[in-house]
Order: structure tokens, then sequence, then C-alpha cells
């Protein structure tokens, strides 16, 4: 990794890891409210257990499945409730849980006393680890019945990094999402075979600042990379966008246009015959320009939620 890329990661991690967090009762409401079908699995990654949360959706063919990755913040309530809002739309979803047996008495993100100590767990966590645990979710969502057998990677915040990092590490990937979180290094990327959409907020200067980067690695890679950045939000607008707390516009205006993207991109993935959806195109950061001038432009530049 660049020294770049590693303060970035660096100083995103800080960033998650130093603001608050509600409680987030207003997301296990919504995920209780929900008449989809849920349910935990366990999972042997690596030699380890790995328990994952798999939200159904209500559709009569198979699905696309997706690999969801969590914030810094653990398998929390709004995590569930984003794999719900996406079963919703039509997908398979699959989230680790990837302090499983790391904490207190060998629990996972739910036995930690504190938000804090959660967030330290997290991003202390071995990068080979990591993928271990998502390789072992991405096996088992693509083989179940209600599959279609594609599948996707769709991360946030040190989600987004290791759904950009999975990339580099998973060959049959259709496609990464990588929702405001840190790139790998430019050596990595050459392993990249899926297109790899980003999603980022106006008012995070610390993970805008590497897009540019990004972008002329991925271009020298001959790797599909296409940005978007939408004014006025902050990081970690897909959560803040729904939370009944939060007061900045621009947030729930790009989470209602980020998930349209998101939705709009992984139906293609589905639609698309068998080793259609990645690919090695080159894209300027023209792309990214031309999607950042239809983003919402908001006065208001305070941020909420990490």
């Amino acid at each position: 990794m660049t020294t770049f890329a590693a303060k970035a990661l660096a100083a995103a991690l800080l960033l998650c890891a130093t603001s608050a967090l509600p409680a987030q009762d207003w997301a296990v409401k919504r995920l209780d409210a929900s008449p989809r079908h849920h349910e935990y699995v366990t999972l042997k990654a690596a030699g380890h257990d790995v328990q994952a949360f798999v939200a159904y959706p209500e559709v009569k063919s198979k699905a696309t499945s997706i690999v969801l990755i969590p914030e810094i913040f653990g398998l929390s309530g709004w995590a569930k409730s984003m794999a719900d809002d996406l079963a919703a739309a039509g997908y398979v979803v699959i989230a680790p849980d990837v302090l499983t047996g790391k904490g207190p008495n060998g629990g996972g993100t739910d036995s930690y006393p504190s938000q804090d100590q959660v967030t330290k767990a997290v991003s202390g966590l071995p990068n080979d680890e990591v993928m271990a645990d998502l390789d072992a979710a991405a096996d088992y969502v693509r083989t179940l019945p209600a599959s279609n057998g594609k599948f996707a990677s769709v991360g946030f915040c040190w989600g987004g990094g290791k759904s950009f990092a999975f990339a580099t590490h998973r060959g049959d990937l259709s496609a990464a999402f990588v929702f405001y979180g840190p790139p790998p290094s430019d050596a990595d990327m050459a392993h990249i075979s899926a297109p790899v959409f980003g999603f980022y907020g106006g008012n995070d200067a610390r993970i805008d600042a590497t897009i540019p980067a990004t972008t002329e690695a991925m271009k020298a890679a001959r790797k599909r990379y296409e940005p978007v950045t939408y004014d006025g939000a902050g990081h970690g607008f897909m959560r803040a966008g729904v939370d009944p707390s939060n007061t900045v516009e621009a947030n729930k205006t790009a989470r209602e246009q980020g998930f349209a993207r998101l939705t709009t991109e992984l139906a293609k993935i589905g639609k698309a015959p068998a080793g259609k959806t990645s690919g090695t195109v080159t894209r300027s950061h023209r792309g990214a320009l031309v999607a950042k001038q239809t983003s919402v432009r908001c006065h208001d530049t305070a941020m909420t939620g990490m």
C-alpha cells in the first residue's frame, strides 16, 4: 500500500472510531417490522466460526446475491436493516459478523460493552482473516437454492474499503460497490476483474482525497472504476440518510440516489450472461465529474453519523 493510501486508511478508521453512533433503536424497529425472512447461520472460515445474518427477498425467481460488509461498527442494527432493504429490492443478502468469537465470553459484535471497543476490535482485524470471512459468506450465499450463482460485494466505511479489497481477492465477483471506503494498493488493483463502483459524500475530505489517485491507478491498470460524489453529503450518508435524527437534507438525498444507483447496477448483474458483468474497461475521470454535476447540492455542510 502506498504511503498516501495508508494515511488515508488510518484517517478513515480514526474518523469512524471517534464519531458518535446512536443506539440505532430506529434501525432495529425497521428490521422488526420487515415481512421478509431473516436467519442467522454459522459458517466455517479458515478454521474459525463466523456468524452471519441472511435476509431473503420475496421473489419468484432465483436472485443475485450480495455479501454486505458493515461499517467499522460491526454487525449493527443498521447493517442488518440495510441488508433487509436490499432484500426488499430483490436480492439474497448475507452480512457476516467479523467479530464472531472475539468479544467477551466468545461473543460477537453484540457482546462488546461499548461502541468504542467494537471499533477498536474491527480496526485491528488482519486483512487475510477478513477476506477468509468474506469468502465463507460468498461461498455460502451464492450456492443457496434461492441464488442464481452471481454475487456482488457491498461495503460501507471500513466495509467499503474491504469491498474494494475483496475485488482484488475474489476473481468470480460480479461487481464491488464501495461506499466511502479507502482503496487498496496500486499493485493489488492489478488483480481486479470486476467493475468497481464508488459512492462518496462531498463533505468527506479524508476519503475524497483518495479518489483522484484511485482513478488514475485504476485507469493505468485498465480496470473499470466509476466514482460518484454526492455534494453536501457527509461520511456515512447511507446510514445518516435514514436516521430520524439526521438534519442534513443532502444525506437523505444522497442515500436515495445512492441506493437507486446501487440497485440499478445490481439489476444489470442479474440480466447479464455469465462472465459479462466484470471487465477491464478503462474509465476516464470524466465519468465521475459528470456524475458529480447531477448530484445534490446543499448549502448546509454539517455532518452527521460517522
